[in-house]
């Protein structure tokens, strides 16, 4: 593995031996915390917010997931 830093940029080479799945996960990370960096918002928020979403999908999902389940 290298890893350069330029002006704009990091860039890291890994070998292709590794599972690319686990290469994307690592990089969705890296874009959450690149796309967060700015925001100052208490995680108490965000976690309200999350909870409210899922509440919203879970009603919505419910009935399917269920369905699907007891198949």
């Amino acid at each position: 593995m290298t890893i350069e830093k330029t002006k704009n940029e990091i860039l890291i080479r890994l070998s292709s031996k590794i599972d690319i799945r686990e290469v994307k996960d690592i990089l969705n990370f890296l874009r959450y915390k690149e796309l967060t960096s700015g925001y100052k918002t208490k995680q108490s928020t965000v976690d309200s917010i999350a909870n409210s979403i899922n509440k919203k999908w879970w009603s919505k999902n419910k009935k399917r997931i269920l369905n699907e389940i007891n198949r």
